[in-house]
Order: C-alpha cells, then sequence, then structure tokens
C-alpha cells in the first residue's frame, strides 16, 4: 500500500533533531508522499527549504503556503506578494493553511476574514488548491467559500471534525475532505465514524497533522507522544473500518484523490532515501 500524507508539520520544534529519521520512518511504513503545512510565511518558506533540503529529485515531499488564521494578525501590505512569489515554485502544491478559528480567536475575526479573502483571491488567480482551517466557524467559513467556489480549482478542509451538517454543505460546495487521528479518539471522535460512509470517492484525503493528534488507538503508543507520518496506518485502519472498506482499497483512492488534487507525480525511485540535510550540509 502507498499514502500520502496531506499535512504533516514537519517544521514544527519536536522534529528538529530527526527529521530525517521521521521520513525514513514514513516510508518504511508505506507513506510514499507528503505535502507539509505552511501557516505563516516563514514557516512556509521553510517547508519549501525542507523540500529542497530534504528531497532533492525523488518527488517525495511538496508543501503549502498560506497564512493560518491565528497568524492572521500578521498579514500585512506585503504578505500578498511575497506569498505569490512562493506559490511560484514548484513544490509549493496549495494555498493554505487559511481559513477561520473562531474557537481560540488567537487573531480577530476581522482580521481572519481579510486575510482568508485575499489568500482565496490569491488562489483564483493563480488556480491552486486551497488548504483550509476551520474551528467553531463553518458557517461564516461557507458564507465565505461561496463567493470563491467557481473560481477554485479544489479546495480541502484539512482535519475535518465537524458535524454532519457541516460535512454535507462542505460536499455541496464540492470541496475535499481531510481525516486525521481525531477520528481514533474515543473521547472526541466517535462523532466521525458514521460519516465516514457519506465521503465519496474522489473526495476524501488522509493526514497525521504530525506532530499533533496521535492516534488514541495506536499500539504501542511512543514515550514522547508526539504523532508522525508513519502512524497514518492508524488512521487508514480506522476509517477504513468504518467505511466498511479494506485498508488497500481505502489507501488506493485516498492516493490517487491527493495526488490529483496536489497535482503530485510519482515518486522517482520507490527503494530511495531521503536525504540527511546534516550531512549533506557538511558535505
Amino acid at each position: 500500500m502507498q499514502l500520502i500524507d496531506i499535512g504533516v508539520n514537519l517544521t514544527n520544534a519536536s522534529f528538529a533533531t530527526d527529521r530525517q529519521a521521521v521520513l525514513q520512518r514514513a516510508l518504511a511504513a508505506g507513506v510514499a508522499q507528503l505535502v507539509l503545512t505552511g501557516t505563516d510565511l516563514a514557516c512556509s518558506e521553510e517547508s519549501l527549504a525542507l523540500c529542497l533540503e530534504l528531497d532533492e529529485s525523488a518527488q517525495r515531499l511538496f508543501c503549502t503556503a498560506g497564512f493560518h488564521p491565528h497568524h492572521a494578525s500578521d498579514w500585512n501590505a506585503d504578505s500578498e506578494g511575497q506569498l505569490k512569489a512562493l506559490l511560484q515554485h514548484d513544490r509549493v502544491r496549495a494555498v493554505g493553511e487559511c481559513g477561520l478559528d473562531f474557537n481560540r480567536d488567537f487573531s480577530p475575526r476581522p482580521q481572519q476574514e481579510s486575510a482568508l479573502h485575499a489568500q482565496l483571491a490569491l488562489a483564483a488567480q493563480l488556480q491552486r488548491p486551497v488548504f483550509l482551517h476551520e474551528r467553531d466557524a463553518s458557517e461564516r467559513l461557507l458564507g465565505i467559500l461561496r463567493d470563491y467556489r467557481d473560481h477554485l480549482p479544489a479546495a480541502v478542509v484539512h482535519c475535518f471534525t465537524g458535524d454532519k451538517q457541516a460535512l454535507y454543505r462542505y460536499l455541496d460546495l464540492d470541496l475535499h475532505i481531510g481525516i486525521t487521528g481525531w477520528i481514533c479518539d474515543e473521547r472526541r471522535g466517535t462523532h466521525l465514524h458514521p460519516l465516514m460512509r457519506d465521503i465519496p470517492e474522489g473526495r476524501l484525503m488522509l493526514e497525521s497533522d504530525a506532530p499533533w493528534l496521535l492516534p488514541r488507538s495506536l499500539r504501542p503508543k511512543p514515550k514522547n507522544g508526539r504523532n508522525e507520518p508513519a502512524f497514518l496506518p492508524e488512521v487508514l485502519r480506522e476509517v477504513a473500518l468504518h467505511r466498511g472498506e479494506s485498508p488497500e482499497a481505502l489507501a488506493r483512492h485516498t492516493t490517487a484523490c491527493a495526488r490529483r488534487f496536489f497535482g503530485l507525480p510519482l515518486a522517482t525511485d520507490e527503494s530511495c532515501s531521503f536525504i540527511d540535510a546534516d550531512q549533506a550540509s557538511k558535505d
């Protein structure tokens, strides 16, 4: 089985000392390609740099570039031009992570909406798919998206955790759905179980959102409590169970979906390793 992890926060400090080992474990677990998440300008630039440093030619690492709603207050007059320049690079495959977060409200809601409008307009202009974040804001997100949807090639609601009504409204707007280890959480994720059969093939993708959302059903659990892409097969197993599909069938269509959504090529050499960036810098 081959999987594509569409959301990995590889720039997170918890990965600073062992990124190459994390990627090697992912490859060994069947995660053939990964999309690194950009959450502000610096993070997006670092994600692109990691793609180039750790995966010079194998076509395994790609990334997004955007401003997460938590960082919407950092959006300024220069942000659009800087983001547009990043999005010209071949390894940058989507605009985002962008959206609305009315749960934590780390940025004022008007600034969240303004940054989202700007990024959706840029995605429409460049014809790039959009990687969306939403917490406690589905109605407002839908209201904004409706004005742009006909001009966007595609958009995915990353780490979907909503209810049936929100899911159906996203699907009605022809959005894709990303599922994480949230579905493996017996405390807060069981409402997702009956919804899995309602997501059509071709609209469903899988993601780790590492280092967060370690699947609680994973055995054995890592001592450090950190999630990583190598654990994506546990998300696959849980989603397959509730869709009534084999893991192999689910892997095939979610991987095909992710490859279409992000326009990913096939990895050039299935046996190759990721580059040891520390060693490469010494050489």
